[in-house]
């Protein structure tokens, strides 16, 4: 059950919405004009409020505005039979869910109704999860003392009170999830949502409905409206993480809202404004992209107003100890045991290891050495059986540089082609599974095939 206020100055409109609202099963209070409006706002806050927009000679537009400003957790919809471009672009802008014209279908009302309660909860939910995230993650707030990442640090001190578009680049499992979360925390936005979305996790045939929503009926199997992640972030953060796996078509359309703000859904004839803050991050060399043509230049320099490298682990070698700190105290907790320490060759294995996968390999390293030690102590038996055998990091196989010299990228990419082949033949040429086995999405994974010319199925 919703509590709804309905504002009307017609008492019989305002009685038919009443009737047909409590049918609905929700808990209606009605008023007649801007003062009674303010009277039942002040007295707590209301799940929807639905508003003619002309009360006489008053405006429904002050009611909206005043609600959003006291509870924007609230969801209005404005009725009238006065439509203009003008006004309803002005509703979105102050924050009107939606804008309904008179005569209306009663099941038409119904729908919206039933939507804005909907996007209402959808948003209660993601600050409950966000909490939620926010407490078990706080210990993992960029830590580290490494010149580079105090570097990262001061830049996110920076930008945290600002609408900059930033993007993070890096390697994967170099922490630009941990570093986003951060500039929403320290930002203006902190009390509204965070929404994450993995860009290259989405179906391509699915991604532009998962971005910006759909209206009913526009493709097949569209049986209902949907809201995208940009309306659902609301006036948050969204944060675009693998933004260069994008498809050609999105990244038009991505362009377009950030140069815009303003964003339509899949089969939608009107404008939404984009209120959300967006971070985008990605580990792939997006000017290469832009040169090979698979990422559009425009769409590159919109989201790279302010650019936070993540230093792979191996460039931080002083910040292991610190992570395994940390994660040894978070698995400890999560197994319900006491927390083991470190045999000092386990320490050493630990701390010579190069890290390809960075913080995410190290995490799994650590929480994998807490779940196998049956004792107090952590030995090299249950470090990864390639960790047991290594003798150091600074001199890896194939790393020696011969006295005349070598073609450095060459060489890179021969590394890179002989570690495709052997994921390849490691799943039995399973190429989801070798995306997984190498820490890729399956797009990157076929880009990187494709750019060697291997064409294994």
């Amino acid at each position: 059950m919703a509590s709804i206020l309905v504002v009307d100055d017609e008492q019989s409109m305002r009685e038919f919405l009443e009737i047909l609202l409590q049918k609905e099963g929700h808990d209606v209070v009605t008023a007649a004009d801007l003062r009674g409006a303010r009277e039942r706002v002040a007295l707590g806050p209301l799940d929807l409020v639905i508003s003619d927009l002309r009360l006489g000679r008053e405006s429904g537009m002050d009611i909206l505005a005043e609600v959003k400003g006291s509870s924007p957790s609230t969801e209005v919809v404005m009725i009238t039979a006065f439509a203009t471009a003008e006004n309803a672009i002005q509703a979105m802008k102050l924050g009107a869910y939606d804008y309904v014209l008179k005569p209306f279908k009663v099941e038409e009302l119904k729908l919206v109704v039933q939507k804005a309660l909907e996007h209402r909860a959808l948003l209660a939910e993601n600050r409950v999860l966000r909490h939620r995230v926010g407490e078990r993650k706080r210990g993992e707030e960029i830590l580290g003392s490494a010149p580079s990442i105090e570097e990262v640090r001061q830049l996110v001190d920076k930008v945290a009170s600002t609408k900059t578009t930033v993007l993070l680049t890096g390697e994967s499992g170099t922490g630009k999830e941990v570093v986003a979360r951060s500039i929403h925390a320290r930002g203006d936005r902190r009390d509204q949502p965070f929404v994450a979305v993995n860009c290259g996790a989405i179906p391509e045939g699915l991604i532009e409905s998962e971005l910006f929503g759909h209206e009913k009926g526009s493709f097949t199997g569209a049986v209902d409206q949907k809201p995208g992640i940009f309306e659902v972030a609301g006036t948050g953060t969204l944060f675009l993480d693998e933004v260069g796996e994008l498809p050609p078509q999105v990244q038009v359309k991505l362009l377009r809202a950030l140069q815009e703000r303003k964003i339509r859904r899949v089969g939608g004839q009107r404008d939404i404004p984009l209120q959300a803050r967006v971070l985008a991050a990605t580990n792939r060399d997006l000017e290469a992209e832009v040169k090979g043509g698979r990422f559009r230049e425009d769409l590159y320099y919109r989201l790279n107003v302010i650019q936070i490298r993540m230093p792979p682990l191996r460039e931080r070698r002083s910040d292991i100890p610190v992570f395994v700190d940390a994660f040894l105290d978070r698995f400890a907790q999560e197994v319900g045991r006491a927390r083991p320490r470190l045999a000092p060759e386990a320490e050493r294995l630990l701390l010579a290891w190069d890290y390809p996968g960075n913080l995410r390999e190290l995490a799994n390293v650590v929480e994998r050495a807490v779940t196998l030690c049956e004792g107090e102590v952590i030995g090299p038996s249950v470090l990864p059986p390639a960790m047991q055998g290594a003798t150091s990091a600074e001199a890896p196989a194939g790393a020696v540089l011969p006295a005349a010299g070598l073609d450095l990228q060459g060489h890179l990419d021969e590394i890179e082609r002989r570690v495709l082949l052997q994921a390849l033949e490691r799943t039995g040429g399973v190429r989801t599974e070798a995306a997984r086995l190498l820490g890729l999405t399956f797009r990157s994974l076929r880009y990187r095939l494709a750019k060697f010319g291997i064409d294994r199925a």
